[in-house]
């Protein structure tokens, strides 16, 4: 009998004007845990879809051999009857239902057409204690948190007697209590013989929980290695094609003349108005430099950078001006007009109309520009577009294709190219690279330096402390809504931004733990850095030891991708 639970032979797939999967050959063993990488676009999402009966069969050539048969799936109720289920990162719970409802939703217990509730819920408690789940079977799903949610995904997918479980981007919202639970779960299923497919650009948690690697490149399949047998870099190599020079292509220019400054910014929560959200920040930002916003979540970086795109109205006191000249109106419109132009964190929420064309997403925030008495002119708004979809290497086979069609590197670029169309004298970027792969990081990264080159200024927000680090001039550290420290690129380090975070002032001096400088990490979870900035990921004392932390070293400095 074969070792494998699923194998997947000379899968291809064709969308209009794009092979999606060419002669694609995946295959699992029963009982592991096998991590599926590659690039935004490079296939991942499309192959699980053929193999979850998203995409039916007959709409794809090649088999797939799922427990020794070959299966012919039709629909998602399919592949369940045969064993897989899928957890999307959009996860597919009904708010309004309660644990028990959505965990038996489409699959009741019942007699005779009648629900047997009361042998529901005591099947519920049974699934949430497997998955150390404490709450009621009877708490309303909108009542509870992401982690939480996924985790009654992972019990539903039980209940349902699955032999193999897909993950697609599993952690993207968890915090890292959240993750180590999520881990140690699978490291369970997987020694009750629960084999399970793991998606993620996280290459840290790849290399954390995956025991094999299959990386999928332009559609083909590249290679499978056992995870002990790669480190990062090889991965990443596998994953691009190239080799990347370095993780933080940045480029230091001299900045400008002041454009932006902020005197006295007071905000106001919306929903609670004596709260206030930012605390009498003032602030400026050059032409020509990147000017970082870091911070712990609930810090206010996003309130902040939000109400100077306008969306606080009147819930604001204080002053903002650009290029020297005070801005009155408080909207996003006339802001736009000033020369501010914001990417929100959001870009599926905030930033697209997913099932509008790149076309009209590109131009839909530069109408006035290309449009006389309120007809716009097509074949200006054509010739934009074009020039942004070839600047920014936007990968569509036409202007026309949905936004939905596109991968989220390529969502993010026809984002970026939608406020590059308004001519920004300021860019502010809410998350730039969050949800997308290392080589659309580094597109984005590249991106960031030619608009730095040609004068403007880039305001940017990242949770992550090497991003901002790496692409930063200056950086800004926020506690409760206050600016609490100001870092040169020069003399920032892990240690001083998580200093400032917490709300304290940097002193110079570190508590030490057992010879380990103690340091508190962006998700509230305080880490140890070594001399060697390399530790492993026990906890202890409360404590946790990160897997790579680069720390008191320059960005110079950092060891390059080869």
């Amino acid at each position: 009998m074969s070792d494998y639970i699923l194998e997947m032979v000379n899968i291809t797939k064709t969308f209009p004007g794009v092979k999606a999967l060419d002669n694609v050959n995946f295959k699992v063993k029963k009982g592991e845990i096998h991590a599926l990488v590659g690039e935004n676009g490079a296939g991942k999402s499309t192959l699980m879809k053929i193999l979850s009966g998203v995409y039916p069969y007959g709409t794809y050539s090649g088999d797939i051999v799922f427990k020794g048969k070959i299966r012919q799936f039709n629909s998602i109720k399919d592949s369940e009857c045969a064993g897989i289920s899928i957890i999307y990162q959009e996860l597919a719970l009904v708010k309004q239902l309660n644990v028990c409802e959505n965990i038996f939703l489409g699959n009741e217990i019942n007699n005779r057409g009648v629900i047997n509730w009361e042998k529901s819920y005591i099947e519920t408690e049974k699934l949430l204690k497997e998955v150390r789940l404490n709450i009621n079977p009877t708490t309303m799903v909108m009542n509870l948190g992401i982690g939480q949610q996924q985790l009654v995904e992972i019990a539903k997918a039980i209940s349902k007697r699955s032999d193999l479980l897909i993950l697609d981007e599993p952690t993207s919202a968890l915090t890292e209590d959240e993750i180590n639970n999520l881990f140690d779960l699978l490291r369970g299923l997987k020694e009750k013989g629960i084999t399970c497919i793991y998606i993620s650009h996280k290459l840290s948690e790849v290399f954390k929980i995956a025991d094999r690697i299959t990386v999928l490149r332009d559609g083909i399949t590249v290679a499978t290695h056992n995870t002990a047998d790669l480190d990062e870099s090889k991965l990443i190599t596998l994953m691009v094609g190239r080799e990347l020079t370095k993780r933080f292509p940045k480029v230091r220019y001299e900045p400008g003349e002041v454009v932006l400054e902020l005197k006295n910014w007071t905000v106001f929560d919306p929903e609670i108005p004596e709260r206030k959200v930012i605390k009498d920040v003032n602030l400026t930002a050059r032409k020509g430099e990147v000017l970082g916003i870091a911070g712990l979540m609930g810090a206010g970086r996003t309130e902040l950078c939000m109400s100077i795109f306008g969306c606080y109205g009147s819930k604001v006191l204080g002053q903002i001006f650009i290029n020297g000249k005070e801005i009155k109106a408080r909207d996003p419109r006339s802001i736009i007009k000033a020369g501010v132009s914001y990417l929100s964190e959001d870009r599926k929420g905030n930033g697209l109309v997913l099932i509008q064309s790149v076309k009209k997403n590109i131009s839909m925030a530069s109408l006035d520009n290309i449009s006389k008495a309120t007809v716009i002119n097509e074949n200006e708004e054509i010739k934009a577009v074009e020039k942004y979809v070839k600047k920014l290497r936007i990968k569509t086979p036409s202007i026309e294709q949905l936004v939905i069609n596109l991968s989220g590197g390529n969502q993010q670029k026809v984002v970026l190219g939608k406020w590059l169309m308004t001519d920004p004298k300021v860019l502010i970027l809410d998350e730039p690279t969050r949800g997308i792969d290392v080589g659309a990081k580094y597109e984005i990264y590249c991106i960031i330096n030619s608009l730095v080159e040609s004068g403007v200024c880039i305001i940017m927000i990242s949770s992550e402390l090497p991003e901002i680090l790496g692409m930063s001039d200056r950086i800004l550290v926020m506690h409760e809504g206050e600016i609490k420290g100001e870092l040169h690129w020069q003399e920032a380090t892990q240690e001083k931004i998580m200093y400032y975070a917490t709300g304290e002032k940097f002193s110079g001096n570190s508590e030490v733990y057992n010879g380990k400088t103690l340091v508190p990490s962006l998700i509230l979870t305080p880490i140890l850095v070594d001399k060697e900035n390399i530790v492993d990921t026990v906890i202890k004392d409360g404590y946790q030891k990160l897997e790579e932390v680069y720390s008191n070293i320059q960005r110079d400095e950092w060891p390059e991708l080869k």
